[in-house]
């Protein structure tokens, strides 16, 4: 099966007081439609630069990123913010919906930004709220609505373009542990069902059961790739898990205490 989104060496430097900082050093892994998968790493590891690059907000000082075929590398600004607006969904720990619209108009409100707002962009809102347990919330404001509402708002909204590629950056960050696993298991459904590729950037290993592979940064290199799902499910219950290494176990109180 093709890639849908390939990443080949992929470096980010920065110049910092005269010296050069390797902030993705080298990073180079291939993802297929229908995968979600868990970014983690301490601070500093590059998740995030990682996750700007991918979302083409960055360019890389070199390598590609490769998404649906189009390198964002080779493309000018005007030509990558296109390609972003209709092939990359995002959703973020600050959900970032406008205060003044209702759920529903936050989500139709990337259609009107692409121009493809019609009849049945609106169906496939309401259909995409409805599927995520908000079919009563549509004419909420965001104040009216939970964080846990506000994040699936934010997932919809995501989702409305029917991108190639959805990030989430820490998505379950400022909600409890029952509705962080709510809104991880809804979003690897729709990525899987919508055969979608999905990255969430989490710190919370317990999450990484509903994905399908996890990839660890370390210094802005890639540390490894995991993705049997029984090593997956060993990395999400790390007190009964005798299948993966000390050092991936132990990376868990480093995630966890880095806030």
């Amino acid at each position: 099966m093709a890639l849908s989104l390939e990443a080949q060496s992929v470096v980010k430097v920065y110049p910092v007081d005269g010296n050069v900082v390797k902030a993705v050093d080298g990073v180079s892994f291939g993802l297929q439609r229908g995968e979600l998968v868990a970014l983690v790493g301490p601070s500093g590891s590059g998740k995030t630069t990682l996750l700007a690059i991918l979302a083409g907000l960055l360019s890389p000082t070199s390598g590609s990123i490769v998404i649906d075929g189009q390198d964002l590398a080779r493309m000018k600004e005007a030509e990558r913010a296109r390609f972003r607006r209709r092939k990359i969904g995002f959703t973020f720990q600050t959900n970032n919906l406008v205060s003044y619209l209702t759920a529903l108009e936050n989500v139709e409100l990337m259609l009107r930004l692409n121009r493809e707002f019609n009849a049945a962009g609106r169906k496939r809102a309401k259909e995409l709220l409805a599927r995520l347990g908000l079919e009563k919330r549509w004419h909420a404001l965001p104040r009216q609505l939970s964080g846990g509402e506000q994040q699936r708002v934010a997932i919809a909204r995501a989702l409305i373009n029917q991108p190639a590629l959805v990030l989430a950056d820490e998505p379950t960050a400022n909600l409890d542990s029952e509705r962080a696993f709510q809104v991880v298991q809804t979003l690897a459904s729709l990525v899987h069902e919508q055969n979608r590729v999905g990255i969430m950037v989490t710190h919370d290993l317990r999450l990484v059961e509903y994905t399908d592979k996890v990839i660890q940064l370390l210094d802005g290199r890639l540390a490894r790739i995991i993705s049997p799902q029984d090593d997956l499910t060993c990395l999400a219950n790390p007190a009964e898990c005798t299948m993966i290494p000390t050092d991936v176990l132990g990376f868990e109180e480093g995630l966890q205490n880095d806030n």
